[in-house]
């Protein structure tokens, strides 16, 4: 048995829990996908249990690394290291949009304790650094909103393109927490681009991204502007 065997497991595995559900499918029908038997695919996973946690380990490794740098950065204050966690851990969520599908159908990561309570584990710890040392009970409640608001809109339109996704997310999240990364005119500063759009600007951005011919990021390159000034006009 080769580590290739277990990959191709894994991703069997994953396409039949996508496509009938974990608690649908069995342990046979992925041996015969794959033309081996039960043994062969129990010799690498004793368990269906350990087949979703071991695909449920590269979500679960990149959250917490998400949240423990934003955690660390030297020199952060309360906002940056917010808004550090929403951003990455958003970035994860788009690229485990896969695995979040197939837990919105029947729960499956829930099936393996282990993978649940880490999950758990890295999300109270996200909420706490979005609410903040000093949070009262309204801001923890708003923090587990942002949170939400992340992976929920990935599951919902997963097959959106990334960059439009992620600027729509963002933007929702910053309504609700009613601030932004940066300040508009420190955005501005940074990237070198004007942190405000003519009205002819802003009609020629609503028209190419009604088209549904560009992306967030080509119609702000095209136009000059950074993506959060894009989306404040664009969702206006």
């Amino acid at each position: 048995m080769t580590d290739d065997t277990r990959s191709r497991i894994l991703q069997v595995a994953h396409d039949l829990f996508g496509a009938q559900g974990y608690h649908a499918t069995s342990i046979r029908e992925i041996a015969e996908r794959l033309e081996l038997t039960k043994t062969a695919v129990l010799y690498h996973f004793p368990s269906k249990k350990e087949i979703i946690a071991a695909l449920a380990e590269p979500l679960l490794a990149d959250m917490e690394a998400a949240i423990d740098a934003a955690n660390r950065a030297p020199g952060s204050d309360e906002r940056q290291k917010r808004w550090a966690v929403i951003e990455g851990l958003l970035d994860v969520w788009l690229t485990h949009r896969d695995l979040l599908r197939l837990q919105m159908r029947d729960l499956a990561l829930a099936a393996e304790g282990s993978v649940f309570d880490r999950f758990r584990d890295a999300a109270y710890l996200a909420q706490h650094i979005i609410a903040g040392p000093l949070a009262d009970h309204v801001d923890r409640i708003r923090a587990a909103q942002a949170f939400g608001m992340l992976s929920d809109p990935v599951v919902m339109f997963a097959d959106l393109p990334t960059e439009m996704l992620r600027a729509a997310v963002l933007s929702g999240v910053e309504r609700l927490l009613e601030e932004r990364p940066e300040p508009p005119a420190q955005e501005a500063r940074r990237r070198g681009r004007p942190g405000a759009m003519t009205p002819e600007a802003i009609e020629r951005a609503r028209r190419m991204h009604a088209s549904g011919r560009h992306t967030a990021a080509e119609i702000a390159g095209a136009l000059g502007v950074s993506r959060a000034t894009l989306y404040r006009h664009l969702s206006a």
